[in-house]
């Protein structure tokens, strides 16, 4: 995030710190570990009606191996198993727009620095669920 965070002139070593700290909340975050080591972590917080998907870190050893799509799948799963809302910000030019993108993300606004995304949930079938008793499938 740091590269992000310095092309768009934001960097701020504090502040980064301070939002995380800010941000936690140890029962709705995870740690992420690859081969018993460190990989990044991720928080699903509720907020309302919605969950917000903040603090999602990969080291950069492990980006780009399908980590993040898989970790990102998981809880999507969670919040379509819920019938859940979820939002995020991303830096604007990161990388990691399109993954969120691929995953049925879209733009609900942008400023300066920032992309405001909402993913509505999927239906129970798309989570690969089966429908419940008295749930209407499509025809």
């Amino acid at each position: 995030m740091r590269p992000d965070l310095e092309r768009l002139g934001r960097f701020d070593p504090h502040r980064v710190r301070q939002r995380l700290r800010d941000g936690f909340t140890a029962a709705h975050t995870w740690v992420l570990e690859v081969d018993d080591a460190l990989a990044g972590c991720v928080a699903l917080r509720p907020a309302g009606d919605f969950h917000r998907l903040e603090h999602f870190y990969l080291a950069p050893r492990v980006q780009g191996a399908g980590i993040g799509g898989a970790v990102l799948r998981g809880l999507l799963r969670r919040c379509d198993r819920d019938g859940t809302v979820v939002r995020l910000e991303v830096l604007r030019g990161s990388p990691a727009r399109r993954l969120y993108e691929r995953h049925g993300f879209r733009v609900e606004y942008e400023d300066a620095v920032d992309v405001s995304m909402v993913r509505e949930p999927r239906g129970r079938d798309a989570a690969g669920l089966p429908p419940r008793r008295g749930d209407s499938t499509p025809g």
